[in-house]
């Protein structure tokens, strides 16, 4: 009997360890869901207020008087660019960008007239005097012209008919019954008396240049025996209009020296040869020459943050201006393109972020999908500029690949 009541008391005990085991697992499960739904609804309420949260912007930034503003982005990591107008120079921040904190970096721009006299003008001994964004040189009286750089002419040049028949002559005279007319070819005017008058050659490029008049020619005005002809520099044309000069493209008419594996670039009364290198391999990052002016990076190791970082693509262009161009003015654009079935970026940022002469340049957004490089102060040839501008996309705030424009300015000696 007692060895009975012993199995059955056992038999009991494991039936509640059972229930008991039993209960435990469901409550575990329980406490695992429960653990489960609020970490899925604390994902839900922080990534809806991460939404709904404002974007950090700064204070609306206005352009310094006598100044231009480049630039209408006031988000975190922004940037605004100010230039001056011809005439005066920036004092405080060509560039401010907008911080995580709501402010902007650098000092306010302030653009501050530039003296016109502090250039020291005026030649051979003339006094300048300021006026209101000009200046005027008081000239001694052996000197005139604007800056005083000419020779005042006070007797007539020593020209006779024999020495130079060309540019001077006898008049053309008739006598009447009491007096005597004579008169002068057109492009010449009568010097001397009238018994012992001569024809001279005017010289109408001098008389046009001091008298500030419309200019005759764009580059070089030349003298000749009653009139004038316009003259071009070399490496460039005449125009049908007898003034303008027209650039020679020595690359299509193949009048150029370059080498092979050089490639002939045309420039503003020349040319020049070119050479596009890709970086030297470092450590996993290479790149590979896809066409004369791009290079593409090789594939990258998964685990290389450094690769994925590098400018997936490299691309060369050579860009030719006249000197003083008048600006602001575009001068180049990137843009982006995704490939067929693969989504594209959601987000673009673009820098300047290489080169000898970054100061005269900005680069901002033209639309969604398309930055601009402008030039914003004038450049005076000859001169060769480098500047290197890059084009970030995100997707999703991720990084995705990064594309670098080495951009080369070929400035010529002149204005046309």
């Amino acid at each position: 009997q007692n060895c009975l009541n012993k199995q059955q008391l056992l038999a009991a005990i494991r039936q509640m360890q059972q229930l008991l085991k039993g209960q435990e697992t469901r409550f575990a499960e329980g406490i695992r869901m429960m653990k489960s739904r609020l970490t899925m609804l604390q994902n839900t309420v922080t990534k809806t207020t991460a939404l709904d949260a404002p974007a950090v912007s700064c204070p609306d930034l206005q352009a310094p008087v006598d100044g231009q503003k480049f630039g209408t982005k006031y988000l975190v990591d922004h940037e605004i660019h100010f230039t001056c107008n011809p005439g005066f120079e920036l004092q405080g921040s060509s560039m401010r960008m907008c911080q995580a904190n709501g402010s902007w970096t650098g000092e306010e721009p302030q653009c501050k007239g530039i003296s016109k006299c502090s250039s020291h003008p005026c030649q051979n001994g003339g006094t300048c005097v300021e006026g209101l964004n000009r200046y005027e040189c008081l000239c001694p009286q052996e000197w005139s012209g604007t800056n005083c750089q000419y020779q005042t002419q006070t007797a007539p040049p020593a020209q006779s008919v024999t020495s130079d028949s060309a540019f001077s002559r006898r008049p053309r005279c008739a006598k009447t019954e009491r007096s005597q007319h004579c008169s002068c070819e057109p492009g010449f005017h009568m010097s001397g008396t009238v018994d012992d008058g001569l024809c001279r050659d005017i010289d109408e490029c001098e008389v046009y240049r001091l008298d500030g008049g419309p200019r005759l020619c764009v580059h070089q005005c030349v003298n000749v025996p009653g009139s004038y002809r316009c003259a071009c520099p070399r490496g460039y044309n005449l125009l049908g209009d007898g003034k303008s000069c027209e650039d020679i493209d020595e690359c299509a008419l193949s009048q150029n020296n370059c080498t092979r594996g050089t490639t002939c670039v045309n420039t503003g009364g020349g040319f020049q040869c070119v050479s596009s290198e890709c970086p030297q391999s470092s450590g996993n990052i290479s790149y590979v020459k896809t066409s004369p002016f791009q290079c593409e990076r090789n594939p990258c190791p998964m685990d290389s943050r450094a690769c994925h970082h590098a400018p997936k693509t490299i691309s060369f262009h050579y860009l030719p201006l006249p000197s003083n161009l008048i600006t602001p003015t575009p001068l180049f654009r990137m843009a982006t393109a995704s490939a067929p079935g693969r989504p594209g970026p959601d987000s673009l940022r673009f820098g300047i972020v290489g080169g000898n002469n970054r100061g005269h340049f900005v680069m901002q957004r033209s639309d969604r999908q398309t930055g601009e490089l402008i030039l914003v102060q004038s450049l005076k040839g000859p001169q060769t500029i480098e500047v290197d501008v890059d084009m970030s996309e995100y997707l999703d705030r991720a990084f995705q690949a990064k594309h670098l424009s080495k951009i080369t300015v070929f400035v010529s000696a002149y204005e046309f």
